[in-house]
């Protein structure tokens, strides 16, 4: 603990027996309490931590599992119970390493961020240990991330490693979260809901003879679906239900225009293809017209949501609330 800001790190694990111990043994002193959730693992994960020699350590079990997601919310309701400043999530796998624990609750400490996530692409040597197949997922899904939860100036938004303020964290419904491996993302689109600031922090990993629990057919069947309905859901509360600026502007423009030279360029093609007859000029004139003010339109949005980002962490905001009531 330092400056009396207590430091409460919280491990979901299943099914790691192998790796947790070096994980809970690698945690500095600078932390106060480490709490592992056992998601009902089916080795003898709970038996490892229970032996360790380590009054810090905390272990909470789930009588079925729950996934990831209920997991970190369990360790985060025990954290914010006992009092905790400043809550690290780290996995049990031994993919994270624990010496980063000081870097990534810096930004909070310092009144920077109030949410911090793991930054694991700064270097070649990081980017050489990660599986290549897994290394495309992850890419592909920051991607889609950063356009999902409105978050663009973060790197690897899927990390999780992650560092979150008392203040933030208790704004968050937790039981709301997602239960599974959406987790990671719900919880930044509903930060972003809240205009918390978010902030990456490099970090190193390692990469052995864990395997990942993210089962790829369940991410290609259930993400898409997930990403979609967040994505609209963020529009419509951003800039309809909360404001309306340009970029619902340029929304309500863009969208039907752009899928208006789809549709109709399309239907066109295919009928004059079948009908063995070549597509008037007006008509190709008219999708295509259509297809660059609507891409235009839609660019302009994305270009001033990117400019949306939060950058006014939570904790300012209180602390000159707080001063202005007790000035009052």
């Amino acid at each position: 603990m330092e400056d009396g800001e207590k430091i409460v790190v919280v491990i979901p694990a299943y099914n790691e027996a192998r790796h947790i111990v070096g994980v809970i043994r690698g945690i500095g002193q600078q932390v106060d309490e480490i709490v592992v959730v056992d998601d009902c693992s089916l080795d003898a994960t709970s038996d490892v931590v229970s032996e360790l020699d380590d009054d810090r350590v905390k272990l909470i079990r789930h009588r079925k599992n729950r996934g990831v997601g209920a997991a970190t919310v369990t360790g985060y309701k025990y954290a914010l119970q006992v009092g905790a400043e400043v809550i690290v999530k780290i996995d049990g796998d031994g993919q994270m390493n624990p010496k980063d624990i000081p870097a990534m609750v810096g930004p909070i400490r310092r009144g920077l961020a109030d949410y911090c996530k793991g930054f694991r692409f700064h270097s070649l040597e990081n980017l050489k240990q990660m599986p290549k197949v897994r290394l495309a997922g992850n890419l592909v899904l920051s991607f889609l991330t950063k356009i999902v939860s409105g978050y663009w100036n973060i790197f690897d938004p899927t990390s999780g490693y992650t560092a979150i303020h008392k203040g933030a964290l208790s704004r968050l419904e937790l039981d709301r979260l997602h239960k599974g491996y959406f987790f990671e993302t719900d919880m930044l689109i509903r930060l972003y809901r809240m205009n918390a600031v978010v902030q990456d922090v490099q970090v190193s990993t390692t990469y052995g003879d864990e395997e990942s629990q993210l089962e790829p057919v369940r991410v290609s069947l259930s993400f898409p679906w997930l990403y979609l309905k967040a994505f609209v859901k963020r529009l419509l509360w951003r800039y309809f239900l909360v404001d309306f600026t340009a970029i619902s502007l340029f929304i309500i423009l863009g969208l039907p225009l752009f899928l208006f030279g789809v549709v109709f360029g399309l239907y066109h093609w295919v009928a004059n293809a079948i009908a063995s007859v070549p597509t008037p000029i007006g008509t190709v004139m008219i999708a295509v017209v259509a297809l660059f003010f609507g891409f235009e339109f839609l660019l302009q949005a994305v270009v001033l949501d990117i400019g949306n980002v939060p950058t006014i962490p939570l904790q300012k905001i209180q602390m000159v609330d707080e001063k202005e009531s007790r000035d009052l």
